[in-house]
């Protein structure tokens, strides 16, 4: 194989921020492109400050062990899977690319896109979520503004704010939409246990990662009272998770990045659903590289919220259409082999 990289910066519409006053107006990404003959296969892993994640760190790695990524014959992503996780021990997001352009890769190989080597059926009449759109947080009057500007059947509102009673509050007046709200470990025990009934009392769908990723005192008391479903998201990072998480949510919020790939979601996704508990998959900003790897796992899940390109001014790939049967969100099945889209240098949409 040969193997190429690259830094990758795409702009948000509007900054983007989340609880603890996080804020970016850019997405910085290593793209990886694995190619073999006529066939190339492409990978994305979004660098996340609060991780400790930037694509120099990640280059740097890549840099040293590219002559043992390229030697390495890919005929079984799983086997090249558990070949990064060996090399780069302590690096998921590192490993999660390559995964990814090893997967896509492989279906070109193969002739097949991706949900159909996973043995999932995803055509027209295939019931799969529909992929919600972000409300970063901001001023009620920005927030209600971004709501405005994009009508959608679904929203993701961020919270972790002295205000977000009242910014859930406004935003249901102007919409009857289905609200979810993500407060990214951004309340105390007590204030979850306030902030809830009220969410529930304006037709919030779901909670996700209430409070701290470890207070699981906080969360055993929160999942007995709770009015909503609880979903862990920096609770549940990788596969050892998924059992601990049982007993405290009822979902689980799985990042391909930060689990290390599309080979170890596949076995979260079924160690989940075997416990009883309901599936997400959720963006850390992918663009459309990055999102497409997670449609192909639309068929297995309960919930998505990929919508890392609706949140950017610049695409840089073709084929992933978030408006299937004109309906915002529905994402069309991906029948192109591999991750089912085509990598184009970043072009304004």
């Amino acid at each position: 194989m040969q193997l190429d990289f690259w830094e990758q910066q795409l702009p948000f519409e509007y900054p983007f921020t989340i609880s603890n006053g996080r804020t970016k107006t850019h997405q910085s990404s290593l793209m990886i492109r694995l190619s073999l003959g006529n066939w190339v296969g492409y990978g994305e892993a979004p660098a996340i400050v609060y991780y400790q994640v930037t694509v120099a760190g990640m280059m740097e790695q890549l840099e040293k062990q590219r002559k043992l990524i390229e030697k390495f014959a890919l005929i079984d992503p799983e086997r090249f899977w558990h070949f990064l996780h060996h090399l780069f021990p302590n690096d998921p997001f590192l490993v999660c690319a390559l995964d990814m352009a090893g997967w896509d890769l492989f279906g070109q190989m193969k002739k097949q896109p991706l949900h159909e080597m996973w043995n999932t059926t995803w055509n027209q009449n295939t019931a799969t979520p529909i992929c919600d759109y972000t409300l970063g947080i901001d001023t009620i009057e920005k927030m209600l503004e971004k709501m405005k500007a994009h009508p959608w059947p679904i929203y993701k509102v961020k919270l972790g704010t002295d205000y977000d009673i009242e910014m859930i509050t406004a935003l249901r007046k102007h919409t009857d939409k289905p609200l979810r709200v993500d407060a990214n470990a951004g309340w105390t025990t007590e204030e979850a246990l306030l902030k809830i009934p009220v969410l529930a009392s304006l037709g919030v769908e779901l909670v996700e990662q209430p409070l701290a990723k470890d207070n699981w005192e906080g969360m055993e008391q929160l999942k007995t009272q709770s009015a909503l479903p609880l979903f862990a998201d920096e609770s549940c990072v990788f596969e050892k998770d998924v059992a601990t998480c049982a007993k405290y949510f009822n979902g689980i919020n799985i990042k391909l990045t930060k689990c290390s790939g599309l080979t170890p979601a596949l076995r979260m996704i079924k160690e989940a659903k075997a416990l009883g508990m309901k599936v997400m998959m959720g963006s850390m900003n992918e663009s459309v590289i990055g999102s497409a790897a997670i449609a192909q796992f639309l068929p297995q899940l309960d919930y998505v919220d990929m919508d890392g390109p609706l949140l950017m001014t610049e695409l840089n790939g073709i084929g992933l259409n978030y408006s299937f049967e004109q309906i915002n969100g529905k994402v069309a099945p991906l029948t192109i082999p591999g991750l089912g889209v085509q990598y184009r240098l970043p072009f304004k949409k």
